[in-house]
Formats: C-alpha cells, sequence, structure tokens
C-alpha cells in the first residue's frame, strides 16, 4: 500500500463523531496538496475493509458530495445522529464541524485528543 493511500486511511479513521474533514484537507495532511480525487478513491475502494468513517467527509464548501439520493440521505442522517447540523441542501458549517488534527514535528498529521 502507498505511503499516502496509508495516511489517508488513518487520517480518516480519526475523524471523531460530530466532526468532518475535507477531501482536500485530507489530501493535504496525507502529503498531496492535489490529491483530494486519491482521497475519493481510497473512500470508494476501501471503506468497507477498513470501516472508514465515509461519512464524515464532505467537499471544501462543506458540502455532501455523493451521487445519488440514497447515499446522500444516508450521508446526511449519519452525519446529524452525531450532532452535526446538515441544512436542507447538504451543507455543513465548516467553522463549527471541521476537525483539524494536530500536525506532527514533520508537518504530517498526527492523532488528536479533540
Amino acid at each position: 500500500m502507498h505511503q499516502f493511500t496509508e495516511k489517508t486511511i488513518k487520517l480518516i479513521q480519526g475523524i471523531p463523531e460530530g466532526k468532518v474533514m475535507s477531501y482536500g484537507q485530507i489530501a493535504r495532511y496525507a502529503g498531496n496538496v492535489r490529491g483530494a480525487r486519491q482521497v475519493a478513491r481510497v473512500l470508494h475502494s476501501m471503506s468497507r475493509k477498513h470501516r472508514l468513517p465515509w461519512h464524515r467527509v464532505v467537499n471544501a464548501r462543506g458540502e455532501i458530495s455523493v451521487k445519488g439520493e440514497e447515499l446522500f440521505q444516508t450521508q446526511k442522517l449519519s452525519l446529524e445522529l452525531e450532532g452535526v447540523e446538515v441544512d436542507s441542501g447538504g451543507t455543513v458549517n465548516l467553522d463549527k464541524f471541521l476537525y483539524e488534527p494536530e500536525v506532527d514535528g514533520d508537518g504530517s498529521a498526527g492523532q488528536s485528543s479533540v
């Protein structure tokens, strides 16, 4: 497994209940500022295998960006059950719910104690 993929999986697993991260934010912390689409691929292909809380990942504007009404509603409900406020259009207030992991001395994300 590539280092970027491993870091991405750890970051997603570390998003606490009631918080979200964006695809681009995860990519940046995993070491590739242009890797947002790679993060989406990791979520798509590895969520089940690694039990990733995929519903805690939104786009840079805080919007649910999954395709299909059923997945949209699943993600919206999953976030709401964790206390994340999602408006009718599927947008999360990032000022309130964005998770920022602690950064290690080497600039990579480490474990946080939120």
